[in-house]
């Protein structure tokens, strides 16, 4: 009989862990905009690694340029639907450390976690993943010990200290802190959208090696226009609402497929739209920015 009972107890026990979310691949990705001059990074995967030595501690990026949120939340939707679910992720881009913005949980549709400041850096992720749960981090019990005078790294007090709790089993989601509506801090932007012909989009990110040009507008979007490849797209790009540039640009198979130094249109690796030059840097050369107040227009003109 002993065999039978605690094959019943460990289907509970799963059953339990599942119900209450447990994340239980005791995994940890961290992103930060700390950089990696310092030991900064160290110190939060030190306190994860005090949690528990079992943990698998990974990074996203820390060179999130400073206080920037909206790159931020773009790294996190770019990454987490390819990590496991069970992953907990720690992003601390937190100009607002310190004070009354909330420290949060998000656990993603997906089952992913996010430990963070709500404070725009979910905006993405919970738009593309959906939310299952938000709860606020109860400090009185998930900050790390002796750490309640210090005030500027809740990256490494709290932060790292939960999500390492979370990952490892030592707290459920429940046990993070109370449950919030299920809404988050969101940045302003202009989501991709087809009327009259026309595409409306968000510039999302920069491919900062190249200077490539990368929209929020789909494949799938893009594809409702039916364009083929060598069919002008024209696209004008905007900053605060303010036409900055335009270009015509050939949807594009490869980059080889125009001259060196001319534009073309093309999908990234995402499957999204973008801009780029030839062997050139289209965002330099047309001082096109990215984030939240950075918008274009496209329309396709047939060969």
């Amino acid at each position: 009989m002993k065999q039978p009972l605690l094959y019943f107890v460990g289907c509970i026990a799963l059953l339990l862990a599942a119900a209450t979310g447990w994340a239980q691949n005791k995994t940890v990705v961290f992103q930060s905009d700390f950089g990696l001059k310092d030991g900064a990074v160290s110190a939060m995967k030190g306190v994860a690694n005090t949690v528990s030595a079992d943990l698998k501690l990974y990074d996203l990026t820390h060179e999130i340029p400073a206080y920037n949120i909206w790159e931020a939340a773009y790294r996190l939707e770019q990454t987490v639907p390819y990590w496991p679910a069970g992953t907990v992720f720690v992003s601390v881009v937190d100009p607002g450390v310190g004070t009354s913005r909330k420290s949060v949980v998000l656990k993603t549709n997906s089952g992913h976690f996010i430990v963070t400041p709500d404070n725009g850096t979910l905006t993405l992720v919970a738009a593309s993943l959906g939310i299952a749960a938000v709860r606020e981090i109860d400090e009185a019990v998930n900050r790390r010990k002796d750490s309640q005078q210090s005030y500027t790294f809740h990256g490494r007090d709290v932060y790292a200290y939960t999500a390492a709790r979370l990952a490892s089993g030592v707290i459920t989601f429940e046990q993070v802190g109370q449950a919030l509506p299920n809404e988050v801090v969101k940045i302003p932007y202009q989501p991709a959208t087809l009327e009259n012909g026309i595409l409306k989009g968000n510039i999302a990110i920069l491919d900062v090696q190249y200077g490539n040009v990368w929209t929020n507008i789909s494949a799938d979007l893009l594809n409702r226009l039916h364009p083929k490849y060598g069919d002008i797209l024209h696209v004008t790009f905007f900053h605060l609402g303010k036409k900055v540039h335009q270009a015509d640009a050939p949807y594009s198979q490869t980059f080889g497929a125009v001259a060196i130094g001319q534009p073309l249109s093309y999908l990234n690796s995402l499957m999204e739209l973008s801009f780029a030059l030839n062997q050139g840097n289209f965002a330099d050369t047309w001082h096109i920015g990215s984030g939240s107040e950075w918008s274009v227009e496209v329309t396709v003109r047939r060969r």
